[in-house]
């Protein structure tokens, strides 16, 4: 009898779990947010449509399907005690934290504070505020800084001094506006080159996977407001091209620190991806945040390079086996562009068709995820207004993956955009001439 296993997501970072698990033989029942979502539809035996952080329509989900293991997705659904809930009631596995463990992406506030008490390397210095009272001040003591809402911003709640930010009066009416929805981390800002480092932990045991570089701006040349992330790109060496192999050593090492921390200060073990977010400055590594999921675009990356049972490795994270559990990678490089609707993030056309009818076939090189696409009454594939289509090229270089992408993205008809400077050579060589610059004069 096949596993069955209930999938919590809505992205098309959730479309690339779902290949990955259908692929080890899951039979896939999935919640999912977008009503009609291609992707998940097809690769689903069930589909209940509605919103993954309805805790009590997930659970009666969950009764009717009784999963052998629960994968989520998003983070959402985890800072909404999904993972408390569905334990409480069936006693399922879950690949995924419980909501006190998911304080670690659903409060900067709380994890800046473990890394402080534990005394985790990379921490910066950092206050939270609750009002107004001391938060100028506060700015003109760390002269550059970085201002953070508390809870879940979509990947858009962060502002950078000199950035987005231009004089402190700007910067403390964007802090003023945030406070109404909790309280505020004010942080240093720190130089260098940012990457990803997402390691799987069942509670005792911690496994890294490779590191990714994500782009944030919307348009070429890192211009633009942020996005949830325009595409991304990890190395055939598993390493980034600017990156030494201490720093990924490190990196993998307070990932684990974090996850020891989190069951030391909460009693409980946690299960499931420590996604540490990082920045390589001239002084080693800092630690600009943590989330508590797999990361959207870097799932796309990762995922399809994992060698041996998928399910397996999510299993093994749920029941606390992982260190029995092997893992490893193909020696692959990638390079994921997402596909936008026009005037994405701030304005994006939304109801717009896309048409997929000339895409590559998919294989070994190239995969392709649905993100926010639905299908409508007459088969078409129907744009909602974010992050629509991850397209993914795999080769033996981080240009040689770009240019499969590339192609690939060529083919799509309809209102879009994407970056096409992401694993470029000309990019990839001012990430490794801007590190090395900063690193000389240290």
């Amino acid at each position: 009898m096949a596993t069955r296993v209930l999938l919590i997501g809505k992205d098309g970072r959730t479309d690339c779990l779902a290949e990955a698990l259908a692929a080890s033989g899951a039979e896939l029942h999935t919640v999912c947010d977008l009503a009609n979502h291609p992707g998940l539809a097809a690769k689903s035996k069930t589909v209940r449509w509605g919103r993954t952080d309805d805790v009590p329509m997930v659970v009666e989900f969950a009764r009717e399907v009784r999963p052998d293991l629960v994968v989520v997705g998003p983070e959402d659904p985890l800072a909404a005690g999904v993972v408390d809930a569905i334990q409480s009631a069936l006693g399922t596995p879950c690949f995924g934290p419980t909501r006190a463990l998911a304080q670690l992406e659903a409060s900067k506030a709380f994890t800046r504070d473990l890394l402080a008490r534990h005394r985790i390397p990379g921490s910066l210095r950092y206050r939270a505020f609750t009002s107004i009272d001391g938060v100028e001040g506060y700015m003109r003591e760390l002269g550059q800084f970085v201002v953070k809402a508390d809870g879940l911003m979509g990947g858009k709640g962060v502002k950078v001094f000199g950035e987005h930010l231009h004089t402190i009066d700007e910067s403390v009416a964007y802090t003023a506006s945030l406070l109404p929805r909790g309280q505020v981390v004010v942080e240093e800002k720190v130089e260098g080159e940012e990457f990803s480092l997402m390691s799987l932990c069942d509670g005792g045991h911690t496994v890294a996977t490779i590191p990714v570089q994500d782009h944030k701006r919307a348009f070429e040349d890192d211009r633009g407001p942020n996005t949830g992330g325009m595409g991304s790109y990890s190395g055939a060496d598993h390493r980034l091209p600017f990156l030494s192999a201490e720093d990924l050593a490190e990196a993998a090492h307070i990932n684990a620190l974090v996850g020891e921390a989190l069951r030391e200060q909460l009693g409980a073990p946690y299960r499931g991806v420590l996604y540490g977010g990082f920045m390589a400055t001239r002084d080693g590594l800092r630690v600009l945040e943590y989330n508590a999921r797999f990361g959207d675009p870097e799932t796309m990356n990762v995922v399809p390079l994992i060698e041996g049972d998928f399910l397996a490795i999510c299993m093994a994270v749920a029941t606390g086996t992982l260190a029995r559990t092997p893992m490893t990678f193909r020696k692959r490089a990638t390079v994921c562009k997402y596909v936008v609707p026009e005037g994405y993030p701030d304005d994006p056309v939304k109801n717009e068709l896309l048409d997929l009818s000339a895409m590559p076939k998919t294989g070994d090189d190239l995969r392709v995820y649905a993100a926010a696409l639905r299908t409508d009454d007459d088969g078409h594939i129907v744009m909602t207004g974010s992050r629509a289509l991850a397209v993914v090229g795999i080769a033996d270089s981080i240009p040689a993956a770009a240019d499969i992408a590339e192609e690939a993205i060529g083919s799509v008809r309809g209102r879009v955009m994407h970056r096409r400077d992401i694993g470029s050579p000309a990019l990839l060589q001012r990430r490794i001439d801007h590190l090395a610059a900063l690193r000389r004069t240290s």
